[in-house]
C-alpha cells in the first residue's frame, strides 16, 4: 500500500478539498493540492463544504458553485431548491443511522446520507479529472488509487461508519475493496505532516525560525482547530520516527464556527428587531455572503468593517425610522456603507472557544507529560486572536507553532498517512470497550437479580467481558481474541452486543456508565467454534472470524449505527439471541478469553 497513487480528502465542517500523490516511491514528492474559487475572484486549497440539490434532490453543484448559484436565486427560486451548509456537525455525539435527515438552508429535509455522499461523490470525481489533466489524459479509476477520508478524532465510531458508508455510495470504494478507503485521524494527519516541516514552514510566537524537534521523546500537542471541532492528540517522537499516542484524544464542538454564531447573534443584537431574521428568509444567499466574508474578516485583531447589502439597509432603515439604525453601544457602528466592528467585540466572539480550548490544554498539562510543542493547525488556526490567545496561555510552558499553510496540514498529512498508515505505531483507547456475555453463575461474584436457569444450570446475564480498557496503550498488538461456541447443534449465527465505557471497573452492561454502541454477527456455519479478533489498533475498529473446522476466515462488521435491530436468520428469530438476553434455553453463544 505504501507505493499506491493516494488521493486524501478533508472533508471539513466549513471548507473542504483532496491532495493526491501519483509518484510512487518518491518520498520527498510533495503532495498536489489545487486551487478553487479563482473563477469566483477567490484562489484557496479548499473550497466551501455546502451542495446545491434541485427540488427533485438532485445534485446540482459544490462548494464556491453551490454558494454563487445559490447566493443569485430569487428568493422564490431558493425556497424550491435544497442548500446545505454546515452539515458535518449533524454527526457529531449524535446516535446515528442511515434514515437520519438533515435540514436545508431553507428548512426543508433530505435524508443526510445522499447529502454526504454526493459531496464526496463530487470531490472523487473532481480528483479523477484533475489528476487525467495532469497525466496527459490518461484515464483513472477509483480502484486506482488508496483512498483517505479524514475524520475528527472524538468523532464516536458511529459517525465514522456513517461517512464509510457514504463513501461507498459514492463510489470511492465498493464492497469488495473496502481495505483502499483509510481513516485518518485530523489531528494525526496534521502531525505527520508538520514532522516533515523545515522552519521555515512555521509562523512563531517570536518571529524567528523554529522547526519541530524531530529527536527521539519529543512531545508535542496538535490542536487541529477547525470549523465545527477543537481536535486535539499528543503525540512522541519515537526511534524510527514514528509516533506514540501519549493522551488519548480529547476536543470539544466549540470551532470556528462558534465565533460565526456569536457574530450572527451580534447581528439581531445590533439590527432593528427581527431585521436579521426577516433579512435572512427573504433572501438566504445574500445572508450566507455576509457570512462567508466574515469567515476571513475574523481572523485579523484589528478592527473590521463588514458590507452592508442595500437592501438590509433598507429594511433596517424601514424598521427603525432612521438612518442610523445601528444600536452603537454595543460595538459596533454605521457610516452609511459598513458595519463597523470594535476588535474589542470581535475578540469578544471568541470567549467561548477559547475557553473551551484552553480547559483541554490544561487538562492535557496536568496529566504529567513534558510538552515541548503546541502545534496549531487548521483553517481556525489562521485567527491571529487565536494564535495570540494560545501564546498567551501556554507560551512560558512550551512553544507555540503554527504552519503557514495551516488549512493545508491536514490534506498533506493525510496523503503521506496513506503511504505509510504504520506512522502512528501506537493509540490510546478512549474508552473501556467489552461484550454482553453470561457466565455460570457464582454467588460470591454475581448478583441474584442476575440469576436465571437453563436446563439445570443456573446463569448471570449481562456480564461486561472487558476488552481493552479506557487510556490503554494500542498498536500492533491491539489485536483481543475471543472464542465463540455454538450452544446448540443447527445454529448457523451469532450476534454479539458491544459495550464501552469510561470506568474501569464495570460488571454488568446495565450499570450507571455503560452503553452500547454497536452488535455484530457472527456466521457459525459448519458448527465448532469461531475465533473472534477484534482489531483496536487503528483508526476503525475491526474484526474478523476464523471457523477452527474449517479454517475458513470471515470479515466481522460491527454495526455502530444501528441500535437495536431484529435479527432474523433463516425464519428462525432464536438463532439471533443476544448474549445474555433472557431466555428460557441455554445461551445460544459462549464467548471465551484466548
Amino acid at each position: 500500500m505504501g507505493d499506491s497513487f493516494v488521493i486524501a480528502i478533508d472533508f471539513g465542517t466549513a471548507f473542504s478539498g483532496y491532495a493526491f500523490n501519483i509518484t510512487p516511491g518518491e518520498e520527498k514528492s510533495e503532495p498536489h493540492l489545487p486551487r478553487w474559487g479563482k473563477e469566483y475572484g477567490f484562489d484557496t486549497p479548499k473550497t466551501p463544504t455546502c451542495i446545491l440539490f434541485n427540488e427533485d434532490e438532485k445534485c446540482l453543484s459544490f462548494g464556491f458553485e453551490a454558494k454563487m448559484e445559490y447566493k443569485e436565486m430569487s428568493g422564490e427560486e431558493a425556497k424550491k431548491h435544497y442548500f446545505f451548509e454546515d452539515f458535518k456537525m449533524e454527526l457529531y455525539s449524535k446516535k446515528l443511522n442511515s434514515n437520519l435527515k438533515i435540514k436545508a438552508a431553507n428548512g426543508k429535509s433530505m435524508k443526510a446520507l445522499k447529502v454526504f455522499s454526493e459531496s464526496l461523490r463530487f470531490l472523487k470525481e473532481d480528483a479523477l479529472r484533475t489528476i487525467s489533466r495532469n497525466t496527459q489524459g490518461k484515464n483513472f479509476l477509483a480502484s486506482d488509487f488508496t483512498w483517505v477520508l479524514t475524520v475528527p478524532a472524538i468523532w464516536d465510531l458511529s459517525a465514522k461508519q456513517f461517512m464509510r458508508e457514504a463513501a461507498t455510495q459514492a463510489g470511492i470504494v465498493t464492497e469488495g475493496d473496502k481495505e483502499k478507503l483509510l481513516m485518518a485521524l485530523e489531528p494525526e494527519a496534521a502531525s505527520i505532516w508538520c514532522k516533515k516541516l523545515q522552519s521555515d514552514g512555521f509562523i512563531s510566537e517570536k518571529h524567528n525560525e523554529e522547526s519541530l524537534d524531530q529527536s527521539v521523546g519529543t512531545q508535542y500537542i496538535v490542536v487541529d482547530c477547525g470549523g465545527g471541532t477543537i481536535d486535539i492528540t499528543v503525540h512522541e517522537v519515537l526511534d524510527g520516527g514514528a509516533l506514540k499516542e501519549r493522551h488519548k484524544v480529547s476536543g470539544n464542538d466549540l470551532g470556528g464556527q462558534t465565533v460565526d454564531r456569536k457574530f450572527k447573534k451580534f447581528l439581531r443584537e445590533i439590527l432593528p428587531e427581527g431585521v436579521w431574521d426577516q433579512y435572512e428568509q427573504n433572501s438566504p444567499s445574500a445572508a450566507q455572503r455576509i457570512m462567508y466574508d466574515f469567515t476571513y474578516l475574523k481572523q485579523s485583531e484589528k478592527d473590521v468593517q463588514i458590507t452592508c447589502p442595500f437592501a438590509l439597509g433598507k429594511l433596517a432603515k424601514e424598521k427603525s425610522d432612521t438612518e442610523n439604525f445601528v444600536q452603537s453601544e454595543l460595538g459596533a457602528s454605521w457610516d452609511g456603507e459598513f458595519i463597523k466592528i470594535s476588535k474589542d467585540k470581535m475578540r469578544s466572539f471568541y470567549d467561548e472557544s477559547l475557553k473551551g480550548i484552553t480547559e483541554n490544554l490544561k487538562e492535557i498539562f496536568n496529566y504529567g507529560l513534558n510538552i515541548k510543542y503546541i502545534l496549531l493547525v487548521g483553517g481556525y488556526a489562521q485567527s491571529q486572536i487565536l494564535q495570540q490567545h494560545i501564546t498567551d496561555q501556554f507560551g512560558q510552558q512550551c512553544k507555540v507553532l503554527c504552519p503557514f499553510r495551516a488549512q493545508e496540514a491536514i490534506m498533506r498529512g493525510a496523503v503521506e498517512f496513506g503511504r505509510n498508515p504504520d506512522v502512528v505505531a501506537s493509540r490510546k483507547s478512549s474508552y473501556t470497550y467489552g461484550f454482553a456475555v453470561c457466565e455460570k453463575f457464582d454467588e460470591s461474584k454475581h448478583k441474584e437479580g442476575k440469576k436465571f436457569t437453563a436446563k439445570g444450570v443456573e446463569w448471570s446475564r449481562d456480564i461486561f467481558s472487558k476488552l481493552v480498557e479506557e487510556d490503554e496503550d494500542l498498536g500492533s498488538q491491539g489485536t483481543r481474541e475471543f472464542l465463540c461456541s455454538s450452544a446448540r447443534a443447527g445454529q448457523k449465527q451469532m450476534r454479539v452486543r458491544f459495550f464501552r465505557s469510561l470506568r474501569k471497573d464495570a460488571v454488568y452492561v446495565d450499570e450507571w456508565g455503560v452503553e452500547k454502541v454497536g452488535s455484530f454477527i457472527v456466521d457459525m456455519t459448519g458448527g465448532g467454534k469461531v475465533k473472534l479478533e477484534i482489531d483496536f489498533g487503528y483508526t476503525e475498529i475491526k474484526a474478523t472470524g476464523t471457523n477452527q473446522i474449517s479454517g475458513e476466515t470471515q470479515t466481522v462488521k460491527i454495526d455502530f449505527m444501528t441500535t437495536d435491530r431484529e435479527c432474523v436468520i433463516d425464519g428462525d428469530p432464536e438463532d439471533a439471541a443476544s448474549v445474555g438476553s433472557e431466555q428460557s434455553d441455554p445461551p445460544d453463544q459462549k464467548l471465551q478469553n484466548m
